[in-house]
């Protein structure tokens, strides 16, 4: 749905619905999507489209796509971004760090883009840009060492190089303007916003702008501004919180370097707050226990009473780990719904969401803004409430911040 006043649209990622197949997400749009649109307008209202690879090869068959068309017609709904991140099965199953197979250095993760891109073409509405998402080049610590990671750098440039050109070819063809938004995330190969500089201007630019200004047959300057079209951030603030980098920091440094940022991400992360003055803090890995559940990658950053922040692979190393030094904060990558503030005695990182917002508010670095609540199924029990009603809840608390800070504004 469009944010009133801008030319914006929040919606929410159906990646919170299981399913795999075509059959399956559209039988989820078709059973929570509309009641969500219901629930909060009559105006058109836009998806957040996860296709899976195999929903991909499904949707991308003409009579599947003609369906789908007519379908978003008469429910008065259209698509404008797509969820491109995890490649196969996402629910119900262990996922841990295959959500990053097949990374960039690999021709499937191309493929699988291409095609997402294709059928983007085909369902984005005239006037609008549209974006996908995908994984920060591939999972750190498959590649031990810093020539394995200047070599998967390397790779996924080749990958780029050859995406752009495909977008830029599309832009000619259809006049829509596409653009990936690769998404930073704990334990990426791209993970903060200093390392997203780093990649785009001592890989990316160095890689791609010879290699598309010659088969493009452009000038190396109108190659730059052809990268950078089509080649963006996905901010996800819940990634950026676990790491604790402030919203102005991190946007700060990705708009000096001249980046475009195609979506919001709109999630909180799980904290146990500052527990600096705190005598016996033995509350923590209580509290946190609940959420080391075995299906999603729960990366956990510590932050030592001297300063230094203590990455680890998954919260339970991190809970095992609390008791060897003294810290002032826990924060975890398990995306909490996005307007409740505490849980339990924890807390969600929700003030950087209001942070990322207020700043939205004051410079419009993007039109897409999407809220991405995926962990509904391995929430504690007693947090596993309406899934329509909560995403209800969520998009609506969104819309009353944004109200909020723009009076304010």
């Amino acid at each position: 749905m469009q944010i009133e006043h801008h030319q914006a649209h929040l919606t929410y990622c159906s990646n919170i619905h299981p399913g795999e197949s075509w059959d399956e997400t559209f039988h989820n749009l078709k059973t929570y999507t509309t009641q969500v649109r219901k629930g909060l307008t009559e105006s058109p209202f836009g998806i957040g489209l996860r296709l899976s690879h195999l929903a991909a090869l499904e949707l991308i068959k003409e009579t599947q796509l003609n369906a789908f068309q007519a379908w978003l017609r008469e429910e008065n709904m259209y698509v404008f971004t797509i969820n491109g991140f995890p490649y196969g099965g996402f629910h119900h199953q262990k996922v841990k760090d295959a959500v990053h197979q097949p990374d960039w250095s690999t021709s499937d993760r191309l493929a699988y883009t291409q095609r997402l891109f294709l059928i983007l073409s085909k369902l984005l509405p005239e006037g609008m840009d549209g974006g996908i998402s995908t994984s920060p080049i591939s999972y750190r610590h498959w590649h031990r060492t810093e020539k394995e990671l200047n070599r998967v750098k390397s790779a996924a440039c080749e990958q780029f190089t050859e995406l752009i050109c495909y977008l830029k070819k599309l832009k000619d063809a259809t006049g829509k303007n596409l653009h990936l938004d690769l998404e930073p995330e704990p334990d990426g190969v791209i993970e903060t916003s200093k390392e997203f500089v780093s990649f785009f201007n001592d890989y990316l630019l160095v890689k791609a702008l010879p290699e598309i200004s010659n088969r493009l047959g452009v000038t190396e300057k109108e190659a730059d501004q052809i990268i950078r079209s089509h080649f963006q951030m996905c901010y996800d603030v819940c990634h950026f919180s676990v790491g604790f980098e402030k919203p102005v920091e991190a946007l700060s440094r990705i708009k000096n370097a001249d980046i475009n940022i195609g979506r919001i991400q709109i999630s909180a992360a799980l904290s146990s707050g500052n527990i600096r003055n705190q005598s016996d803090p033995s509350w923590v890995p209580i509290e946190l226990l609940p959420f080391d559940e075995p299906t999603y990658l729960h990366q956990a950053v510590v932050k030592r009473s001297d300063g230094k922040l203590m990455r680890y692979t998954d919260l339970g190393s991190a809970l095992s780990s609390l008791d060897e030094y003294a810290y002032d904060e826990i924060r975890t990558h398990f995306h909490v719904p996005v307007f409740t503030e505490t849980y339990g005695k924890l807390y969600s990182t929700q003030e950087d969401i209001i942070e990322t917002l207020r700043l939205w508010l004051k410079d419009p670095f993007t039109q897409h803004l999407e809220v991405e609540t995926y962990t509904w199924d391995v929430l504690p029990k007693n947090m596993q409430i309406d899934r329509v009603n909560s995403i209800i809840r969520e998009l609506n608390w969104v819309k009353k911040t944004l109200n909020k800070h723009a009076e304010v504004e």
